[in-house]
């Protein structure tokens, strides 16, 4: 198989929403940071942004109010028009964001760069932060001096940053006069945003302070070369015993069923779901909240992943691979599966195209119950403004919401692709394909992405077949989807202490799936999670909780 390039991996990681491991805890903020009352308890809540969906080219198959996402298996011939007129002032604009691909090129020698500031009618000052440089960036960056901010922060949500909403709330822009309720006519772009995004981004306080970036409701996916699978027996309606069976069958010489990379607990989200454990929390009808570590469910899950690792079906690496280098593994061959965000269908179908089939994988049931999916959370992170006069915070907004234009939109095209002729030409079914220069000018490495983004929907250039599959999948687990109830809510604890405390049960579960530590010490180290902070975390989720409904 030919080699694939270090950016390509990081683009295919970057579209996944990998979970990122967390290297340690940040200090807090250090002038004034204060531990300040960001809980939506006894505050007025400001209401959600009004949720008026774009008028746009029809999906070739339908969503659902579960959360199926709109398909496309064509591109649309018609780009219809989203921004009626550039919204800059030829003024100087500096943003923030993190980025999982190469540093583009200098502004004056960048095409695309050009094309996007002449459609905004700004000059971008742009700082693009590695996601191995991020946490300690941000550190900096929130203990820093206010007026040093850069107008348009992404605060990206695969590490927990402490005192993150301290920091929002006594920093950032109270954006609620400008988006709340039908304040957002205004930007109709940020305007198609839909509500779920808005509330697994949650309030700050009572108030709105920041602009999602929506995902779809599968979150980490069991992505299997279908081949492999289906020759070890896979089969629709398998159960735990099934998947087992498999794993075992396809794994031979130095090919591996199942791959996993370090710090993914030998892929938890999938498994752990399919054994219908609560995903971080569940809350009961009377408001309690209950964490997963608690679930017997979830232990079951660990169990489970410790006997496949001592059956031999995970690659011998799994507790020091990057997620990176597994990307590799499953591409050429090595490893039969891995798990990684839904959202990195595009480059597994893209990057794997006459080499193998992906598929995602349905849950297994366990014990004759139907197994469930990782409910994402519905924002990937979020975007901040610096604090500034009303006129300047109105610019922003609507350089937002041009990035945050619908797919099937002409702005859509550029922020995503570039310029026709330059960075992409057309495929014979008019769908978008970059060019040598859109190879290295592009959303990826300028990731524009991360500051504004309409709502996704499925769709796979050139691969219409793709698209069903991924939507009759859909089809078929939405309804079993398990979501974290902490989505959206407040708890000091776990803004102070929620990185160093996951740690603890992170390297537990590694521990023992990996055979270094018993099955015993999960009951132990799950006492010292509550002792140390996650009591106090569930106390604080239920009193939130009950202050959003």
């Amino acid at each position: 198989m030919p080699s694939m390039s270090r950016r390509t991996l990081l683009r295919s990681v970057a579209a996944g929403g990998a979970a990122v491991s967390v290297p340690g805890l940040l200090t807090a903020c250090s002038s004034g940071s204060g531990d300040g009352d960001v809980s939506n308890a006894g505050k007025k809540l400001a209401p959600w942004p009004a949720y008026r969906p774009a008028t746009g080219p029809k999906p070739d198959l339908a969503p659902t109010e579960e959360g199926v996402q709109a398909g496309y298996t064509s591109y649309p011939s018609d780009l219809v028009k989203s921004v009626s007129r550039t919204p800059g002032d030829g003024s100087t604009v500096r943003v923030m964001t993190v980025s999982f691909g190469t540093p583009p090129k200098p502004a004056s020698a960048n095409r695309f760069w050009a094309a996007v500031e002449k459609a905004l009618g700004v000059k971008i000052e742009y700082t693009i932060i590695s996601q191995a440089d991020y946490q300690k960036k941000m550190a900096t960056v929130m203990a820093g001096d206010a007026e040093a901010l850069p107008d348009i922060i992404n605060m990206f949500s695969g590490f927990t940053l402490p005192r993150e909403a301290q920091f929002v709330q006594r920093r950032a822009q109270d954006l609620t006069p400008y988006l709340s309720g039908d304040a957002i006519t205004d930007y109709p772009n940020l305007g198609n945003i839909p509500t779920h995004a808005w509330r697994d981004m949650g309030r700050i306080g009572g108030r709105v302070y920041g602009i999602p970036l929506e995902r779809p409701l599968p979150g980490s996916t069991l992505w299997t070369n279908q081949d492999m699978f289906a020759d070890a027996g896979m089969k629709e309606g398998w159960t735990a015993e099934d998947f087992t069976a498999v794993a075992r069958r396809g794994t031979r010489g130095k090919t591996y069923m199942l791959g996993a990379a370090a710090q993914s607990g030998f892929g938890n989200g999938y498994h752990s779901a399919a054994h219908n454990a609560p995903q971080g929390w569940a809350v009961t009808e009377n408001g309690t909240f209950l964490p997963a570590a608690a679930d017997e469910r979830f232990k079951a899950s660990i169990a489970f992943r410790a006997q496949l690792r001592k059956n031999g079906s995970y690659h011998p690496d799994a507790t020091s691979i990057s997620q990176i280098d597994l990307t590799t593994l499953y591409y050429n061959g090595s490893v039969g599966s891995m798990q990684d965000g839904f959202g990195a269908y595009l480059p597994k179908y893209r990057e794997s195209k006459g080499k193998m089939s992906p598929a995602a994988a349905l849950p297994y049931s366990v014990g004759g119950e139907p197994g469930g999916i990782v409910a994402a959370r519905r924002s990937f992170g979020y975007t901040v403004l610096k604090q500034a006069k009303k006129e300047r915070i109105e610019l922003l907004l609507r350089i937002l919401d041009y990035l945050a234009a619908p797919f099937g939109s002409k702005e859509w095209e550029l922020v995503h692709y570039g310029v026709e002729g330059v960075h992409f030409t057309r495929g014979k079914d008019g769908s978008p394909e970059y060019t040598e220069l859109g190879e290295v000018e592009n959303n990826t490495n300028l990731p524009l992405k991360y500051l504004a983004e309409a709502p996704q929907v499925l769709f796979v250039p050139g691969m219409p077949d793709a698209v069903r599959a991924l939507h009759a999948w859909q089809q078929k687990v939405v309804p079993h989807a398990v979501r974290n109830a902490a989505f959206g809510l407040q708890s000091a604890t776990h803004n102070a202490q929620g990185a160093t405390l996951q740690t603890l049960l992170d390297d537990t579960v590694t521990g023992i799936i990996a055979g270094r530590l018993p099955m015993s010490e999960w009951d132990a180290a799950v006492k010292r999670w509550r002792s140390r902070g996650g009591d106090r975390m569930a106390e604080e989720y239920a009193k939130d909780h009950k202050a959003n409904t």
